[in-house]
């Protein structure tokens, strides 16, 4: 497969990229290489090789979920830098 200038053009016009004339040459270029590269990786055997769901084999771990004692609400607003007896209080954001 290649990639021609009226292809190279609407794939700019569909990411609204303004490509200047001047760069086109290399942007076909550099398209028509990873092109390359791709048909390339079709020629790999692949028979007998399982489909990755992860790119790695690394799991997560996770911690036990744990209930435990919440945090009183006396000592969270204790360390807010602005608060009422109930709530803390920031900063209007929206006027």
């Amino acid at each position: 497969m290649q990639i021609d200038r009226e292809t190279l053009q609407k794939i700019a016009h569909l990411a609204r990229l303004n490509l200047a004339p001047a760069d086109e040459q290399k942007m076909l270029a550099s398209l028509n290489n990873i092109i390359a590269w791709v048909d390339k990786l079709a020629e790999v055997d692949t028979n007998g090789v399982e489909p990755l769901t992860h790119a790695t084999l690394e799991t997560d771990t996770w911690r036990p979920d744990v209930i435990g004692e919440p945090l009183p609400r006396a000592r969270a607003l204790a360390s807010a830098p602005d608060h009422d007896e109930v709530f803390f209080r920031v900063p209007r954001v929206i006027e």
